[in-house]
């Protein structure tokens, strides 16, 4: 379990907040697992009926600690297989997902949204997956989901060019389902995940399963990015990128 992410129940929904506000939630491998393990809880909880993933003020989440990057790029080894674990998980979700999005929602912070069944962010929030910047691409199924959800303009502009979206942007893309005020974020975004809570559970699990179809091109296309993610990992392009992104911080 990762001293950065925090869980808690209440009438029906598991919440699980991302909470390192000092690292703009960037997430480690840790982090990663514990978010795993959560959604692996609220799958086989009868009790759970709802799972709301929630950031912290400015920052649902800023992606993958680009440090761990950096460890692996230069090592060429990885520690561990969390991300591949959660993104899995969240692909193959068994019981419904709401996430509640306040400012920075970066990289997996993005791609994870595919996979949610409703998500509200506040009118401040961007939304960016900066992958082929760093000399990587797209990730957790997004190159095959997100034509799906957006189009492939829109897709393309976020996947590969990179292009920041607003949180209007996004609910136009339909990425997002409602945008309010950061105040009322969290209010709304609790309120989604426990009317979703409230209703009868079989009906809404049959439901659930035939608006999101069979999920195994999904989960395929994720596991066939992640070998090639692997390799660009370790490439001089993304070496460079990565070195270039740490002495900007410096």
């Amino acid at each position: 379990m990762s001293e950065f992410i925090e869980k808690s129940a209440a009438d029906g929904v598991l919440t699980v907040r991302m909470n390192r506000p000092e690292k703009k939630n960037a997430l480690t491998a840790a982090m990663y697992q514990a978010l795993a393990d959560a959604l692996d809880e609220a799958a086989s909880s009868d009790a759970v009926r709802a799972m709301l993933i929630l950031g912290v003020p400015g920052a649902f989440t800023a992606g993958n600690d680009i440090g761990d990057f950096l460890k692996i790029a230069m090592s060429g080894n990885r520690d561990s297989n969390a991300v591949f674990d959660f993104l899995e998980r969240i692909i193959m979700a068994k019981k419904p997902v709401v996430a509640g999005v306040e400012g920075l929602a970066i990289g997996v912070g993005v791609t994870m949204l595919m996979h949610c069944d409703h998500v509200v962010a506040s009118i401040g929030s961007t939304f960016k997956t900066p992958f082929v910047d760093l000399g990587l691409l797209p990730e957790a199924g997004s190159s095959l989901i997100a034509p799906r959800i957006m189009g492939h303009s829109r897709a393309f502009a976020l996947l590969a060019m990179g292009e920041t979206f607003s949180a209007t942007d996004a609910h136009a893309a339909g990425l997002v389902n409602k945008v309010v005020s950061p105040a009322e974020l969290e209010d709304h975004a609790s309120a989604a995940a426990k009317a979703i809570a409230a209703k009868p559970a079989k009906a809404m699990a049959i439901s659930r399963q035939l608006i999101r179809g069979d999920r195994s091109d999904v989960l395929a296309r994720m596991r066939e990015e992640a070998v090639l993610w692997e390799a660009r990992l370790k490439s001089d392009e993304a070496k460079q990128a990565f070195m270039a992104f740490m002495n900007r911080g410096r």
